[in-house]
């Protein structure tokens, strides 16, 4: 209600001497009177007086003005338009301001064209800067708007079955990357009331699993003490199911208004939620978390920090080594705007977010964008997902399964006063990167016992840590998310074993089915045990290391300085292509390229060997390509033990 007085002002001391546009004291009065019923939020009362005066004089035009206002107040589009076109036609020139105000009227009429009319023509007269941008920037949302309605993306939601939507409000899918698990918000009705009747709501965290024959079962509550009288909502559950990360608000053991809180799933079920405390949470509101598939990786929404851009900006933080949490990053100006960014999703694949902004052009409200990291770890420029996905009303909590194929989503679009969680086809321009998950057990190899242990996936291409988990010590199961984009480093240790070393081809992941299952033992390190180094590579027929070699080589420098005890054989090996002695200096030659590797690293040559045994120790037929491709290969053995 704030437009019409600082409106007023401009006319009054730049447009004329005079304080009103017509001179007739009892007219005046009858305004001043609407004026003050305004002022004080009574708009019935200052619209039947507003009226009155321009019965009493219809030349009045700060009156027509007046009931513009109530009416954008009351969110009557069209009735506001009525009235800032009869200042137009009572005085074309009575101040450039009404037609930006009634450019923008008329876009939320979908009056397109008479909207960019009326907007050039303020542009014309128009010479403060300030308004001049933001009619410039309503112009470029109505071209848009104008292209998205002529150019509908593909989209059918399917309302999801009543046993995971209730009667109430349903909202903030998150969803596990096997898909056997959804999470989302309920907001439930108490016995409270506000002073005017109205029932109080409540939000609740709720969860449902897919049966065997792949539909979802009645929702119910999450337990472990998460859900409380208060509110706690806008979940994010991590892609492998271990952490649940969500905002509470206005608690005793919160830093400011709103804070992201968490919980960690363990054999015996979720633990004590926690709140994720500094630097994250702070006296400034946080919420709308995103995790990475590991829960290593934090996107949210915050309002307030000094680096903001405008209003809610989205951050970043990363988990460290001890728990604790880094300073978070502002994502910057490619991604924040001026206006509010929030509701992050950060897909399994590890570079495509998606978010929702009121700041980039759209179809009016939060519409929902998606933007893809490059490889410098900047982003692109955000692309709106289009109509009829976004829409004039807020739209936001869009998440994308593991594929890439379907979305889930909030809304009330089929005309409910509730909110209801539906599913659609996502076209594909907007998709992420397919991603695929890698199931099993990790054991002791004697006593075949689950092991608690840690699992690290590598991207060779920049060396960089993707996935990082642990197996879950009842059981040995774990879950490990891998995008189906370079070729990865798979690294399974635990204290006192041997670690495991696998590698995973472009190629072959892009044929592998959704998931598949992959069990690893582990081996106690004992004196004569061997472990096959599956990601160190070489020029063909050649001893110089690849770069990618990189993140295997210092897996094995951390296991020599993790176990100092310990001294290795490096040994080479090769096909039975060529003679044997060509094959015994190139397996020798490589052998040495490691051990060196080691020494420059710090390990005490006392401790290491190496040996080149050319083709003499096959573990696979050297009949066909891809036996010879298992025997070109890279080990070391515990020779003793200190």
């Amino acid at each position: 209600m704030k437009r019409f007085l600082s409106f007023l002002l401009i006319i009054s001391n730049v447009a004329f001497s005079q304080k009103y546009s017509v001179d007739d004291k009892k007219a005046i009065d009858l305004f001043e009177k609407a004026l003050a019923y305004f002022n004080i939020g009574q708009l019935e009362n200052a619209k039947t007086l507003a009226q009155k005066t321009i019965e009493r004089n219809n030349k009045f035009i700060e009156a027509y003005l007046l009931l513009a206002d109530i009416y954008n107040e009351q969110q009557c589009p069209e009735k506001e338009v009525f009235y800032l076109q009869k200042v137009v036609d009572a005085n074309p020139d009575f101040n450039e301001k009404i037609y930006l105000l009634l450019g923008k009227a008329l876009y939320r009429i979908d009056r397109y064209n008479d909207a960019i009319k009326n907007l050039q023509v303020f542009l014309d007269k128009a010479n403060d800067e300030k308004d001049m941008n933001e009619a410039k920037k309503w112009l470029k949302q109505i071209e848009f708007v104008k292209q998205a309605y002529e150019h509908p993306v593909p989209f059918n939601p399917i309302r999801l079955s009543d046993k995971v939507n209730t009667p109430y409000k349903d909202y903030w899918p998150s969803l596990t990357i096997d898909e056997k698990e959804l999470y989302y918000t309920v907001a439930l009705p108490t016995d409270k009331r506000t002073p005017y009747g109205q029932v109080l709501y409540q939000e609740d965290l709720y969860y449902s699993r897919k049966s065997a024959n792949n539909e979802w079962l009645p929702g119910r509550k999450v337990d472990g003490g998460i859900n409380t009288d208060d509110n706690e909502g806008a979940q994010s559950i991590s892609a492998n199911g271990q952490f649940l990360f969500y905002v509470a608000c206005n608690r005793k053991s919160d830093y400011g208004s709103c804070d992201i809180y968490f919980s960690e799933r363990t054999s015996a079920g979720w633990t004590k939620p926690k709140n994720i405390g500094p630097p994250v949470s702070t006296q400034f509101w946080e919420s709308t978390p995103a995790a990475s598939s590991d829960g290593r990786i934090l996107f949210f929404s915050c309002g307030g920090r000094p680096d903001s851009r405008g209003g809610k900006d989205l951050y970043v933080s990363y988990k460290n080594s001890d728990g604790t949490w880094s300073e978070p990053q502002n994502l910057g100006d490619s991604i924040n705007t001026a206006g509010n960014e929030y509701a992050p999703f950060l897909h399994p694949d590890g570079r495509t977010l998606y978010f929702s902004s009121d700041g980039w052009p759209g179809l009016g409200g939060q519409d929902i964008f998606v933007t893809r990291m490059k490889d410098d770890g900047t982003w692109t420029t955000p692309k709106n997902l289009g109509y009829p996905i976004n829409t004039k009303s807020d739209d936001f909590g869009l998440i994308v399964n593991a594929s890439g194929q379907y979305a889930f989503f909030a809304s009330n679009r089929e005309g409910s006063l509730d909110w209801d969680l539906y599913t659609f086809e996502l076209y594909e321009d907007v998709r992420p990167d397919p991603v695929i998950y890698l199931t099993g057990k990790i054991y002791d190899a004697k006593t075949k016992l689950p092991l608690k242990a840690n699992i690290e996936l590598y991207d060779l291409e920049n060396k960089t840590l993707i996935y990082h988990a642990f197996s879950d010590e009842s059981n040995g199961n774990y879950i490990a998310c891998i995008p189906k984009k370079n070729e990865y480093a798979m690294n399974v240790s635990a204290t006192g074993y041997l670690f495991y070393s696998e590698h995973f081809a472009l190629e072959s992941l892009k044929k592998m089915a959704t998931s598949f299952q992959l069990d690893v033992s582990l081996t106690p390190i004992e004196i004569g045990k061997t472990v096959v180094l599956k990601n160190i590579f070489y020029e063909t027929d050649k001893f110089n290391i690849k770069p990618e070699s990189e993140v295997e080589l210092n897996k094995l420098v951390q296991f020599l300085m993790q176990n100092p005890n310990v001294a290795i054989e490096i040994s080479g090996h090769t096909d039975n292509v060529g003679s044997a002695e060509y094959n015994k200096v190139l397996s020798s030659n490589r052998a040495k390229t490691v051990y060196e590797y080691l020494i420059s690293k710090g390990i005490e040559k006392n401790r290491l060997s190496y040996a080149g045994y050319g083709f003499t120790k096959p573990i696979a037929s050297n009949d066909t390509p891809e036996g010879r491709a298992l025997n070109r290969r890279t080990e070391f053995k515990i020779v003793a033990i200190n």
